[in-house]
Parts: C-alpha cells; structure tokens; sequence
C-alpha cells in the first residue's frame, strides 16, 4: 500500500472535461485494462451492449453512441479488470491483517475467481465447491427455529430477473426480510410520493427535461452521483431554461460542466454555465425554505385576487385533480417569516428569488437525491416539495415533474419486482396464484431493523445479494457487532470488500457474473433486463469473457440456493437459469398490466415504459386526488435538543461521496472538484466557523457524535478543510463517518438512517503519523 501526503488546491475548472479525460486514463492503467477492454466502452449503453453498472440515470433511447460518463467508465473498468483474486490470494493472507487494508486496497486488487468459506482454524479464507457452498447455505437456513431468523439484503445492482427469483425463493421459505439499499437512501420518497400523487416514482421522462423551462435541483450533486445528468442540464441551459441549485455545499459541477463531446466546451477551458442560482439552506433546511416559497406563492395568489389580476396557483388542475388546498394555503399564511428564514438557513431575498423564478416557469422540473431524504423529517420535506409542484400544476404535464434520482442503476426495478419488505398485498396474492404457494403476509426487517435483529440475536443467517452491507450502514460499529453474531454470512459479489471479513461464525464469499460479461446458459448468451430511474426498462447483454470459469450468474446462484434449500418445492428453479426469458415470463404473470408483453417489448431499443399514472394525471390514493398534506417545519428535533445542550459547539454533519466512489466502491482517493487528492478522512468547514473554533485550514480533529444513549461514536484524525458550507455545517466521506449515525437516528414513517443530519461536537487532535493514500 502507498503513502502520500494529502494536498488540499482548490478546483476552479469546469465539472467533467480534460480532467475527466485524465481520470478515466489513469483508471484504465490501474485496472490494467486490455484494448478488447477499451473497446467494451464503446458498447456501453447500446442496444445490443450492455448496461452501465453505475448510476440509475437514464440513456437517451438507450441507442445512443457512446456517452461519455467518468463514473460510468470507473465502474466498467472495476468490472472488466485484468486484475484477479484467486484462492492463493486468501492462501497469503488472513482476515485479520485484510482488516487493517483500505477499502480501496481491498476491491483495487481485482476479481475474485471461486467460491471461498472462512476457516476459523486458520482466519483464511479456503476455496469451496459450489454445491458445497450452497448445501452449507441450506443446512443453516433449514436449521433456524423460523424462517423470520434469517435476513436477505439485496443491493440495486442485481437485474430484475435475479430479484424477482430472490423474492420468490425468501418469500416461499417463510420471511419478508429483505433489508435492502432503498431503505438507507430513497425510502423517505418511497413513503412521501404514494401517499401524495399514488406511486413511489418519478413522473418525468428525459423527453421532459427537453421541454422544461425550469429546473429546481434540490440536495443532488450530479457531477459526482449522476454525471450523464449534467448533460440534460447543459442542453437545458443553452437554450434558456432556469436551474436553480439548492445544496449545502457549493458543487462546482452545478455551477459549470464541459462536456467531453463538444469540441466548444473543450477547446474553450470554460465549459457551460449550469445553474442560474446557488441557494445554500443549511442541513435540514429544505423543508421550511420550500415553505417558505409556498408562502410567497401564496401570497402572491392572495393579492391577485385582491386586485381582481391573473390568479398564481393553476385553479384548474387545484380544483379537478387535488384536495386540501386551503389547509396549506392558510397553514402558508399563519407560517412565521422568522421561523422559515432561521430554520432554511437562507435570507429572504433569496427565498422570495428562488419562489419567483417557480412562479413565473410555466414547466418546472424539481429533482432530488439524499439530500432530502436522509432527514428525520425527510418524508414531510419531499410531501411540502409535492405541495410546492401541486400549486401550479407542475405534475402531469410535458416539461414538468417530479424527479427523484436513484444511485444503483437497479434499484428501482428491484423495487418494483418484489425487493421490499412490505410488498401490497394484491402482489402477494398473485405470487401464491402464480407459484401455487402461501406467502408470509407480516412485514420483515428493513435494513435497520435487520441489524437490530441481529445485534440482538434474533436473527441468525445474513445472505447478501450484492453491496456492502457493513460500511453502507449507519453505527458502523454496532452493525459490525450485529453480523459477527450471525451463525453465518454469505455475499453475492465480484470483487472483494470489507462486507466479507466482517463476518459470522461461518462464511461464504459467492463470486458472479459482472454486467458486462457474457452470461452463457443451456439455451445460450442471456440478457438481463433493469429499471432506471425514469421507469424505462431495457435488457442488457454482456459481451466480456468471464473473469473466471467458475463464476455463476445471480440468476444461477439464486435459483440453485432455492433448489437446494426448499427440498418439496413446486417451483422448478434449475429450469428458470436455462432460459431468463421464462422469468421474464413469470414477472409478467404475476404483474400482468405492468410487464405485458416483457420479452417481446425488451426487443425494442431502448426498451418500454412502466405505468406511472402520477405523468398522467391519475391518482392511485385513496381519494383519486393528489393530496397536498400540511407539514409543520421541525422546531424540536434531535439538532434542536443537542444545540440546546451544547449550543455554538454543536455542528451538524453530512455524509457524502467524494468523486472517485460509487456508493461504497473506492476508485481513488483524490476529489478532484472539491479539491482533495490523496486523502479522505478530511471534514469540510466555513473558514468563520474555523476561525471561531480557534482552528485553522489544515489542523487535524476528531468527530464525536452527541445522542442521548450513553454510546460513545467517535470518527478520529479528520482534516480541516475550509469550504463554502453554511456556518454550522460540516461534511465528510462515508463510509468514513458512517458510524456517527446512531442506528436509532432515522426519518420519520421511512426509517431511513439520519446520515445528513448527525450532531456532532469537535476535538482538536494530533496529525497522524502518516496519512494513507491507498
């Protein structure tokens, strides 16, 4: 492993351009990737090419040439590495001293070629038989006093067809538990979105985004998470629309992007402006700084009246497709101005300059990501953004919408085909229609409940289909105490991670089939097929050699656990890996108005549309009306309580990606547009709160989180880094700050962990002898 000091340069270039040119080189040189490798790129996101296993943005028509995407390039790379992980390597090494290894180290070494099971004799892990491994996966869960004692977490990146079997074999072994990446980001919309417009999507399409006149991106920094996105931005702002960015941190790739396929961006150095307005609310202040335009809407409608002018809100659609306009209307009324401006964190003028800029676009677009949902109050956050939408019509309507962003490029197909541990009772009695089978109806552990259950020894088997479990979760230590007591562990997986050697008393490592390698079965080369955020589906063929000859599909590996565990099974899984097209058909079955016709509309390119009613102006709540809700803005919350107990000392705390990840993946340590290289425990600050502080740019502290539980959590040895953010905020990597988020710290109704609000206090420290790059 290689040491570097860290330095600290700010970036003043445009997001993405020659510096996303130089970043996908190196990446290519350290993942020593053949020309046949170079060349998969250019298959990336075409029609008879494969998906990209980064992000859930979509793809123009998905028949584009190849759009250049940094991230995207990351994650082929990762995944088409000349680099392998075999049985000697674990021969070398034990657990114990891969513990002290980075994450970046861990996954930098490559792809693993066989299915491995921990020797607690020698701390190592040994190479296992395949139908060794999944007899010892059956032992322990047919030994378990009841099905509810195992968990199954599943991460965004599996296809709809390996989900679909997953759900299919856990629900008919006994358990909804099924833990999944959803419930630590995008929960808060699953929960806010149904019970306000009927459907927990996105109503937009990209088609949308070329109409828009108007775009609001709130807590979303898409140069890092969803790098094709500044692309629709860029060609929004060119011709005239108005974005305006609301996130905490001053992103530089809100600001302005080059695109690497414009010979102008390129050749100029200055790329294209993106957003018209920065607004900075401070973490948690989104609800009351969009209460805070729904008051100006108001307002503003309230004096039109008065003078008999053109009304503000749309009459129309309020009065045919909603209800309860007038409680928030008046709630609107009755809000404080002094309450809205010290909870946002954002002075007034800009408030009554950002709800200007709503009210006067004739189609807006507002979209999201974690940072509005990763708040206690995340779910009554995204219902007052619905409210703000709902006012003047902007759902349902060409070049308007709501677009939450989802990261995994599946999660959302995931969703759709089962991967929930509350699925709608009608899916459940088409499953047992279906399969001829009784399905469990009780509700099964979220993630967070799942690591409760298991620090409490309630539950005794954890099988992970893909991700990394143990560092995407808040309380890292306490998660990590959770699975060590599990009788066994188990992870899907391509490439080693720390998930692995934190582990029960038995465990398996199950190497798959990455997205881009061919996956040949009986009836020959099979496709997978996946959801993007905007509900497209479209079907993926890989086009690699297999990185060795002992990897199974997902698909494979789940029906071949199934087969192996439920002995009086009716379902013939071993038939389903010959041919996916028959699970294609069995999704179909079971959600027939959904996926008709799946395997022949897949063949289209670009795939089809699933039903979002939500774009059509239909309804699916109780009432066939979309919902505005009155949300009270938080006065009294954990924050609220710690700044009471420790006042100016108590600062509020983000986790966040820098731009060399993908969720917990490590590419690098340098981020490039927030001007960190080679370093990652660094805790960005505003230079007054510095000074205020008696710190300085480059003193190093510790982070220690306040929560009234008596558990100390402790984050030690962060640089200081000076930032625009507002005063009182602070921000740092994950998964590095993941165990300051208290497992009880979790939003309202979605129980999503709290990991953009977690109060913290300050220690100054000592610099660490030496600073790990790598």
């Amino acid at each position: 492993m290689s040491q570097q000091k860290a330095v600290i340069k700010p970036y003043h270039h445009p997001a993405a351009g020659w510096g996303a040119l130089k970043q996908v080189a190196a990446q290519l040189a350290l993942q020593k990737i053949p020309v046949k490798g170079v060349m998969t790129l250019l298959a990336q996101n075409q029609p008879d090419g494969f998906d990209c296993p980064g992000c859930a943005w979509p793809d123009k028509e998905h028949t584009s040439t190849f759009e250049f995407c940094e991230n995207g390039v990351k994650a082929v790379a990762a995944e088409a590495t000349a680099k392998r992980v075999p049985p000697e390597f674990f021969a070398k090494h034990t657990v114990t001293e891969l513990m002290g290894w980075s994450d970046f180290s861990l996954e930098n070494e490559g792809r693993l070629t066989h299915p491995m099971r921990y020797n607690p004799a020698t701390d190592k892990y040994e190479a296992i038989e395949w139908d060794d491994a999944f007899a010892l996966i059956s032992v322990h869960l047919n030994g378990l006093d009841h099905p509810d004692q195992a968990v199954f977490y599943t991460s965004g990146r599996a296809g709809n067809e390996a989900a679909f079997l997953y759900q299919l074999f856990v629900r008919e072994f006994g358990t909804n538990n099924f833990p999944d990446c959803s419930n630590l980001c995008h929960e808060s919309t699953s929960i806010a979105l149904p019970a306000t417009v009927g459907i927990g999507k996105g109503s937009v399409t990209l088609h949308d985004f070329e109409h828009a006149d108007t775009i609001l991106i709130f807590g979303q920094n898409p140069a890092t998470n969803h790098p094709r996105m500044l692309g629709e931005l860029r060609e929004a702002a060119k011709r005239g629309a108005r974005i305006v960015a609301i996130n905490p941190l001053k992103e530089r790739g809100l600001e302005r992007f080059a695109d690497p396929q414009s010979p102008f961006d390129m050749l100029s150095f200055k790329g294209s402006k993106i957003s018209d307005l920065f607004i900075q609310p401070t973490l948690g202040g989104d609800l009351a700084l969009i209460k805070g335009m729904i008051k100006f809407v108001i307002q503003w409608d309230d004096e039109a009246q008065k003078h008999g002018t053109e009304r503000v809100v749309d009459v129309d659609f309020i009065t045919e497709h909603t209800r309860h306009f007038e409680s928030i209307a008046e709630d609107a009324r009755q809000e404080s101005w002094d309450v809205i401006v010290a909870e946002s964190g954002v002075p007034l003028a800009q408030i009554e300059e950002i709800a200007r800029i709503y009210a006067t676009g004739d189609r807006v677009i507002s979209t999201w990501g974690m940072g509005l949902t990763q708040h206690k109050h995340g779910v009554a956050t995204i219902k007052t953004l619905v409210n703000l939408m709902l006012l003047r019509g902007n759902i349902g309507k060409e070049g308007a919408g709501l677009c939450p962003v989802r990261g995994h490029s599946n999660v959302q197909g995931n969703r759709t085909v089962g991967i929930y541990e509350k699925m709608p009772v009608e899916f459940l009695e088409s499953l047992e229609r279906v399969f001829d089978i009784k399905v469990p109806r009780t509700p099964g552990y979220d993630a967070v409940g799942a690591i409760q259950a298991m620090i409490d020894g309630q539950a005794k088997v954890f099988f992970g289909l893909g991700g990394n479990f143990s560092i995407a979760t808040p309380d890292t230590d306490r998660t990590w105490a959770g699975m060590r007591n599990c009788d066994l562990t188990a992870h899907v997986t391509t490439k080693l991670n720390r998930s692995h050697l934190v582990h029960g008393k038995q465990a398996l490592i199950l190497p798959c089939l990455g997205r881009t390698e061919i996956d040949t079965q009986a009836s020959g080369p099979q496709g997978v097929t996946v959801e993007d955020s905007m509900s497209m589906v479209h079907i993926s063929y890989g086009m690699n050699k297999p990185a060795s000859p002992h990897l199974l599909s997902e698909p494979a590996i789940v029906a071949r656990l199934a087969h192996a565990t439920l002995k009086n099974s009716k379902t013939p899984w071993l038939e389903f890996i010959k041919d996916y097209s028959k699970i294609r058909d069995m999704i179909e079955r079971t959600m027939p108005v959904a996926f008709k016709d799946y395997n022949q509309r897949i063949k289209t390119p670009g795939g089809f549309r699933l039903p979002v009613p939500s774009s059509e102006r239909i309804w699916n709540t109780p009432s066939g009306k979309a919902e505005f809700s009155v949300q009270a803005i938080p006065q009294h919350s954990p924050i609220h309580q710690a700044r009471e107990q420790y006042g100016d000392r108590l600062f509020v705390l983000m986790t966040t990606r820098s731009h060399d990840q993908y969720n917990t993946t490590i590419y690098g340590m340098d981020d490039r547009y927030r001007g960190v290289f080679g370093q990652r425990r660094v805790v960005f600050m505003n230079p007054q709160d510095i000074a205020r502080m008696h710190l300085q740019a480059g003193d190093w502290v510790n982070l220690v989180s306040v929560w009234p539980d008596g558990i100390s959590r402790r984050a030690n040895q962060f640089l200081v880094v000076a930032y625009d953010i507002p005063p009182g905020c602070l921000s740092g990597y994950y998964p590095e700050t993941n165990n300051l988020v208290p497992l009880e710290s979790i939003a309202d109704d979605s129980r999503t962990p709290t990991s953009k609000s977690i109060p913290v206090i300050l220690e100054k420290t000592n610099a660490p002898e030496v600073v790990h790059a790598a």
